[in-house]
């Protein structure tokens, strides 16, 4: 099976975003290159949907987020972004017991 169901979903919603780019470069008499970005749409949308995160150790975001499903990742970075970049951490107090 080469479609789960989150990478169908993703694909078609990419698709009819790349069928949009289509109609207007079809309107301008560029219907190959309309074509070719419904195909990088859905390839997209297909990426998006399928692959995890690769662990490179030189890029902090990728060491950081090896092996999360990228969908995962797009979601968590629009969030943040609508909160206005804000993080809360809420700590509990530990208790040393005077060990250290």
């Amino acid at each position: 099976m080469i479609f789960s169901t989150k990478a169908l979903i993703l694909t078609v919603a990419m698709a009819l975003l790349g069928l949009i780019v289509y109609g207007i470069f079809k309107m301008l008499g560029l219907k190959i290159v309309g074509i070719v970005f419904l195909v990088i749409f859905s390839v997209i949308g297909f990426v998006v949907g399928t692959c995890k995160m690769p662990q490179i150790d030189s890029i902090k975001v990728a060491r950081e987020t090896a092996g999360e499903n990228l969908d995962d990742i797009i979601k968590r970075a629009i969030k943040f972004k609508l909160k206005r970049n804000r993080i809360y951490v809420y700590a509990k107090e530990e208790k040393n017991n005077g060990i250290k």
